[in-house]
């Protein structure tokens, strides 16, 4: 059948249909050699359809592609693992939404104790990265996976809290960049993009989280409430670093079990 009428059969706009001959995903059945006009069977109605609808659901043509290889069950599963990314993404965005809201309000911060302590200089091994904010949690858990993998091997252990340091925002325009740091005594060579240095002695002012309240955009208020601290008091923390303090076993813990404290390192 022609172009146009597999287009009104199918659904799909010409414009479309060249798109999907163009990617592989629905290559024409015979395209005339000179007049390049496009031909398809009766049979490509069904897998026009499939792409239609998958395309209701925004999912990417590459990840069509994907799908398109796959068969029944398996197919059906990659469908189901994309929706529920999507499902994800959207509660994270309603969590924004009301962040956004008690920020705009005023709202907030006043749930936080924010203390203060002074932190003694330590030895630590890192990974520093540039990464945006859908790229964070992965490099978090990978750096922390290949230091202890790393300190183990050398016969090494941890001597104190992990850090995740942040030397620039990151969000979906700025890539930080971001340094994951583990605290060790002893002699350590680094390998691949590991170093080793010292983290400076210094005061910071610091709130103590919960291991759901570090869920995002939820640790956002604990960052505002200890930067609205500093400020209020008169402190300077605008060329310090702020970072996230790692002290429990995130695997052992429950979600009101204390994981992590925010903290910003301060003069003045």
């Amino acid at each position: 059948m022609s172009i146009g009428e597999f287009a009104r059969r199918s659904r799909l706009s010409l414009k479309a249909l060249r798109l999907y001959d163009a990617m592989g995903l629905l290559p024409p059945a015979r395209t005339d050699p000179e007049s390049g006009y496009r031909y398809y069977l009766e049979q490509q109605l069904e897998r026009a359809r499939l792409i239609g609808l998958l395309r209701q659901l925004e999912l990417p043509l590459d990840r069509i592609a994907e799908v398109l290889e796959l068969r029944g069950a398996e197919a059906a599963r990659a469908i189901a693992r994309y929706w529920a990314g999507v499902e994800g993404d959207v509660r994270t965005k309603r969590r924004l939404v009301h962040y956004l809201e008690d920020y705009l309000e005023g709202r907030g911060e006043t749930m936080y104790e924010v203390r203060t302590r002074e932190v003694p200089a330590q030895k630590v091994l890192c990974i520093q990265r540039k990464v945006y904010v859908k790229e964070l949690s992965p490099f978090i858990s990978e750096a922390f996976d290949a230091m202890h993998a790393h300190l183990t091997a050398s016969g090494l252990k941890m001597s104190g809290a992990g850090l995740v340091v942040y030397h620039g925002e990151v969000n979906e325009d700025s890539d930080g960049p971001v340094e994951v740091c583990v605290p060790f005594e002893g002699s350590l060579e680094p390998r691949g993009e590991m170093a080793v240095r010292i983290e400076p002695a210094h005061r910071e002012a610091y709130t103590r989280l919960t291991k759901s309240q570090v869920e995002f955009p939820g640790i956002l208020k604990a960052y505002d409430a200890v930067a609205g601290w500093l400020k209020a008091h008169g402190f300077s923390g605008e060329r310090c670093s702020p970072r996230e303090v790692y002290f429990a076993d995130w695997g052992e813990i429950g979600p009101d079990d204390p994981a992590c404290d925010v903290a910003f390192p301060y003069s003045g």
